[in-house]
């Protein structure tokens, strides 16, 4: 995913770090959250933080169930309230009027996430402070109305790409979309891909089950594909289960089309699972798949070919990216059932070998290196 211009050797984050006073990570949700986005930030902040940099996080809780601030892995995490409709959107008047007041006070605003209005609140105080921008961005809401907000939104989020110094593309896929969608100079846009955390795979061993697992790992949004995979449950083997871990808005339909399907049985959904335990889900599972429309990246991806385990993913956005036809198969949409139902057959339990992926370390010392260039 990224080229040789892109790739920093293995030179460690010091050299950077004395240019820098401070710097600001602005994301709508923030661990405890659980997703690509969330990890991402996670990973990149906790790192720069432990090689030396100040680095604080900014986010909002629309739940108000979390501390207004918190220090997390030494990290400091400052929350503010926020208004999330069906978990999108993020108003938080209280964030933005801190941002207009303190953005000045860091050296780089990192803001991410297009999608929610946290990274344009970044964009709307800058001042003398660097901006750095990445986007995670799909190409549409997930909604008829959120996608028919995004028409004007543009217009408005627009400000964000013309106001950043540097972009940041997680996937080829997104850089093409926002360079076709924003018109955006292309020396603008730099491509660091999420990573994995190599050391927490190392160790993990499958466990002696009754039943062969297929795992999807999601945030359980309506584009996500899903219901895909409980509509073809009934064409399967019955020894064949289906786990899903995640949460979101589209929880209560998926359980009821498991019902009515009758495979309710053979269908488990798991939420806030502790990251040991999601390791292992990955590392046990005989086959995962995501069959998302939309996605920047597919970190959930990366990981389960980071615990050994083969992947099917829909033909789409940046998941074209890990078809390979050995450790991860593609399919098409409109997604045709007894397509998905041989494909699964053929793909659950077969042996794989782990891709080129990049570590953690690795991609925060490229975005260490990007922030020394502006």
């Amino acid at each position: 995913m990224l080229n040789g211009r892109e790739q920093t050797n293995a030179s460690n984050l010091f050299e950077w770090r004395e240019l820098l006073v401070k710097i600001l990570q602005v994301c709508h949700r923030y661990y405890p959250y659980i997703g690509g986005l969330e990890t991402h930030v996670k990973e990149i902040s906790e790192r720069l933080f432990r090689s030396g940099f100040e680095i604080e996080v900014l986010t909002t809780d629309p739940s108000g169930m979390l501390p207004r601030e918190e220090v997390i892995n030494g990290l400091k995490i400052r929350r503010f309230k926020s208004w999330a409709p069906n978990e999108a959107y993020y108003f938080s008047e209280s964030l933005r009027k801190y941002l207009k007041k303190c953005a000045d006070k860091y050296d780089i605003v990192h803001a991410h996430g297009y999608h929610a209005l946290p990274a344009l609140y970044a964009s709307q105080a800058k001042m003398q402070n660097k901006l750095v921008f990445t986007p995670h961005y799909h190409g549409k809401g997930h909604t008829l109305i959120r996608n028919a907000l995004h028409i004007p939104y543009k217009f408005l989020a627009r400000k964000i790409f013309e106001n950043a110094d540097k972009i940041v593309c997680v996937s080829n896929y997104e850089k093409m979309l926002i360079l076709r969608n924003f018109r955006v100079k292309e020396e603008k846009v730099a491509i660091i891909p999420n990573g994995v955390n190599f050391e927490e795979f190392e160790k993990l061993e499958k466990r002696g089950k009754n039943h062969r697992i297929i795992l999807c790992v999601s945030r359980l949004e309506k584009y996500k594909g899903i219901d895909f995979l409980i509509k073809v449950m009934p064409k399967l083997e019955t020894d064949i289960h289906l786990e899903i871990v995640g949460k979101g808005p589209h929880e209560k339909n998926l359980k009821k089309l498991a019902n009515r399907l009758r495979v309710a049985e053979r269908v488990t959904f798991y939420k806030d699972l502790p990251r040991e335990k999601l390791l292992m889900k990955y590392a046990n599972a005989d086959l995962f798949a995501l069959l998302s429309r939309h996605e920047a990246y597919g970190i959930s991806v990366a990981e389960a070919l980071c615990a050994g385990t083969p992947c099917i993913v829909a033909n789409t956005s940046a998941l074209t990216e890990w078809i390979d036809d050995v450790n991860c198969f593609g399919i098409g949409y409109p997604i045709n059932l007894d397509e998905l139902a041989g494909l699964i057959t053929r793909m659950i339990g077969k042996e794989v070998k782990r891709p080129r992926l990049y570590n953690w370390d690795e991609i925060t010392e490229m975005l260490a290196k990007l922030y020394s260039s502006i």
